[in-house]
């Protein structure tokens, strides 16, 4: 009999932004069969379960922690096979490189990318009256992944961005303002109904909405 709720490896815009969230909030057991995912969002593995069309159970991770977070955890030689394959590993926070996405779903994964560690933020520049602020930014502990990803953005719909990375930080920020921002997230976001993480969304929804006011 067949193994009830195992992955379904079949490229799509939903299975490419469910490997962005295992690049980032995913990881890979030593024993070459377990995977986990953990998210303070419950949407967020909900979106893993529906992307990849299971039921895998979601539990607390740490009862005694006052910042909650959620995980899936499950066993799937041949998921984590193809993982290996495409570019993941385990123990990969900081010796992340390339993962091998179909140019389709380039920006399905990335979305799944930036819900995983990505974060969006605006603010009003002081030093200009009229000068709204606001970027995209996708974060790693590894370098050769961070820069992969730039590249990747560049070839693609040729923007530049530009990384940072403070002395006492570990993880590198890729960061894209204003016009490359509206440029990336148009890419990212490029129909109403495409799976992603409510909160994010709605955060740059309202940025894009005070734009149109502002011009």
């Amino acid at each position: 009999m067949k193994p009830l709720n195992k992955v379904k490896i079949k490229w799509s815009s939903d299975f490419a932004y469910a490997i962005g969230l295992l690049v980032t909030d995913g990881s890979l057991s030593i024993d070459k069969r377990h995977l986990e995912l953990t998210s303070k969002d419950v949407e967020q593995l909900n979106n893993f379960n529906k992307c990849l069309q299971t039921n895998f159970k979601i539990f607390l991770k740490d009862k005694n922690n006052n910042n909650k977070c959620f995980r899936v955890q499950f066993s799937d030689v041949s998921f984590y096979n193809f993982l290996i394959t495409i570019g993941l590993m385990p123990k990969k926070t900081k010796i992340i490189d390339s993962i091998k996405i179909p140019k389709k779903y380039f920006f399905d994964f990335l979305r799944g990318h930036f819900d995983g560690d990505g974060c969006f933020y605006s603010y009003w520049d002081r030093r200009w009256k009229h000068s709204f602020m606001f970027y995209t930014t996708f974060l790693s502990a590894s370098k050769k992944h961070i820069n992969w990803l730039r590249g990747e953005i560049s070839k693609r719909i040729g923007i530049k961005g530009h990384i940072t990375k403070a002395a006492t930080d570990s993880v590198y920020q890729l960061r894209y303002a204003k016009k490359e921002s509206i440029i990336i997230l148009k890419k990212m976001y490029y129909k109403n109904k495409v799976t992603c993480l409510s909160r994010k969304r709605l955060k740059i929804n309202k940025v894009l909405d005070t734009i149109e006011e502002i011009l």
